[in-house]
């Protein structure tokens, strides 16, 4: 059986488009046509080139690596180093499943008129392989990294965390915040921020109402027995994030803290509870949020 260059070409050309495009797709990075384009001519030249001789320098692994970075780095114009890796391993991943799901085709529809010619199926049937790989790949890939995304914001990012002051507890929706880092200055020990309006049944309304008050050592609003109950146990917590620069927070260190996840209770001795308060949701799908440390 006869097979021309350029069919080849034709080929990985639309192969390398709709890997390309369904990259950019997942990662959502601003697609151009014409750059696609190119990138993925590039990378059917070589696979032509790698049919028709061969040689050693073509099948290198360290050639293709590089000649995959080159790609992308046309397709998307990565920004920096961590979003060239993170888009060059989608495109692997890509490439992976889109070539699974044709190799499988292949097996199961047993076409006649196609050969395999150093590493590379070829033949008329291998557009049809193409279109409808690509089709069923891409699915593949949506689904699967939307159900993976939906599992880790429903599931792995959000759980219950139970507080114990005064015998009071409260359970409250958190969220994982991997960029909460905050730590009450004086111990170290890491900082729940929670808010205000979920901790009245553990926490006297005196203290919740006039936080601001006592940041700025002004106490008269609180009651003596409250006062000489909870002034001493309030810490102090500087942060700048929550939308405000050098910010500060009042803190208390509960009796008990739990995560619970999945039927699982973990005891956290050594946490602060950091009162916030404003909404940290504008839904109020959660009411706190915890670090990956306590997690």
């Amino acid at each position: 059986m006869t097979i021309y260059v350029d069919i080849i070409i034709i080929e990985n050309l639309i192969m390398n488009f709709i890997i390309l495009y369904a990259t950019g797709l997942i990662l959502k990075n601003k697609i151009s046509f014409w750059k696609l384009l190119l990138a993925s001519l590039i990378g059917a030249i070589y696979s032509a080139l790698q049919y028709m001789y061969n040689t050693k320098i073509l099948s290198n692994i360290i050639i293709k690596i590089i000649l995959s970075i080159v790609i992308i780095i046309i397709a998307f114009h990565p920004q920096n180093i961590k979003k060239m890796f993170k888009q060059l391993t989608l495109f692997y991943l890509t490439t992976f499943t889109f070539g699974g799901v044709a190799t499988y085709l292949i097996y199961v529809l047993k076409p006649q008129n196609i050969i395999i010619k150093n590493g590379m199926y070829v033949g008329t049937y291998v557009l049809k392989v193409i279109f409808i790989g690509a089709i069923l790949g891409t699915i593949i890939l949506i689904v699967s990294f939307k159900m993976s995304k939906n599992k880790i914001t429903k599931k792995d990012m959000i759980c219950k965390v139970s507080i114990k002051l005064n015998g009071k507890e409260v359970i409250l929706d958190t969220m994982v915040d991997t960029g909460n880092m905050l730590k009450e200055p004086i111990t170290g020990n890491p900082v729940v921020v929670v808010e205000k309006n979920s901790l009245y049944d553990v926490i006297p309304k005196e203290i919740l109402n006039n936080t601001d008050s006592i940041l700025g050592g002004d106490f008269e609003k609180i009651p003596d027995d409250i006062k000489q109950e909870y002034i001493p146990k309030l810490k102090f917590i500087p942060f700048s994030s929550l939308g405000k620069q050098n910010g500060m927070l009042i803190g208390i260190k509960p009796e008990k803290l739990k995560v619970i996840n999945e039927e699982l209770e973990n005891e956290k001795k050594n946490a602060i509870i950091g009162i916030y308060n404003k909404s940290l949701t504008k839904k109020g799908e959660y009411n706190a949020l915890i670090g990956i440390e306590l997690y």
